[in-house]
C-alpha cells in the first residue's frame, strides 16, 4: 500500500496520476479509500470552514462529502481533472444542497480564528483585526467569488481545477479570482 507522500504526484494531461488510480481502488479496497481520506480530510474541512462553517457544521458537511464520495466512487473518472476537485466540488455540493437552509452557519465575522496563536497580545489583536476586516469584505463578495478564492486558499486547487469545480473555463476563473483578490485589495485601502 503506498504511503502519503506518493498521493501528490502530478498529472500529464489526461493520464491518470496515483491518486486517481489510488481511487479506482478504492471501489473494491476500503484501505484504499482510507488513504484517500486521510489525505483529503482537513483540506475538505478548511475549504468549508472557508465557505462559512463553524467547526460542527464543517466537521458534519466534510463527513457527508466523504459519505458522499464513498457513495459515488464508482462514477470517479480518472484522467478527467483530477481526484481532489472531484471531492471538493462533492464538499462544494454539501455546502449547497440544503444543508446551508437547514443548519444554522456561523456568520463569516464571527468565525473563531483557526490560524495559530500569535506571540503576543498586541500581536494578536491586530492579527485579529485584520482577519475580521478579511472576513468582512469577503462576506461582501459575490457567492462565486467567495467560493473560487476558498477552493483555491482553503482547498488549494489551481485554476485548471476550481474551473472544474464551479462550471466554468479556466480563463474566466482566473479572471475571477485576479478580480476578486484586486476589489479585496481595493476596498482594504479604503477601509483602513
Amino acid at each position: 500500500m503506498e504511503n502519503l507522500a506518493t498521493l501528490g504526484a502530478r498529472r500529464s494531461e489526461g493520464q491518470p496520476d496515483e491518486e486517481e488510480l489510488l481511487a479506482v481502488r478504492a471501489r473494491t479496497e476500503p484501505d484504499a479509500f482510507g488513504l484517500l481520506y486521510e489525505a483529503h480530510a482537513v483540506t475538505v474541512y478548511r475549504y468549508l470552514r472557508a465557505r462559512g462553517a463553524d467547526e460542527d457544521l464543517a466537521e458534519e458537511l466534510t463527513a457527508i462529502s466523504f459519505e458522499r464520495a464513498l457513495r459515488a466512487i464508482g462514477h470517479f473518472r480518472p484522467g478527467r481533472g483530477g481526484f481532489r476537485p472531484w471531492l471538493l466540488a462533492i464538499a462544494r455540493n454539501a455546502w449547497v444542497d440544503g444543508y446551508r437552509r437547514r443548519i444554522p452557519v456561523a456568520d463569516l465575522a464571527a468565525v473563531p480564528d483557526i490560524a495559530s496563536p500569535s506571540p503576543s497580545p498586541e500581536a494578536a489583536a491586530v492579527a485579529a483585526e485584520e482577519r475580521a476586516l478579511v472576513r468582512r469584505l469577503l462576506s461582501e463578495l459575490p457567492d462565486v467569488a467567495r467560493d473560487a478564492l476558498a477552493l483555491r486558499y482553503a482547498g488549494g486547487l489551481p485554476s485548471r481545477d476550481i474551473a472544474q469545480v464551479i462550471g466554468k473555463s479556466e480563463d474566466a476563473t482566473k479572471k475571477l479570482l485576479s478580480r476578486s483578490l484586486a476589489s479585496l485589495r481595493e476596498a482594504a485601502r479604503h477601509d483602513r
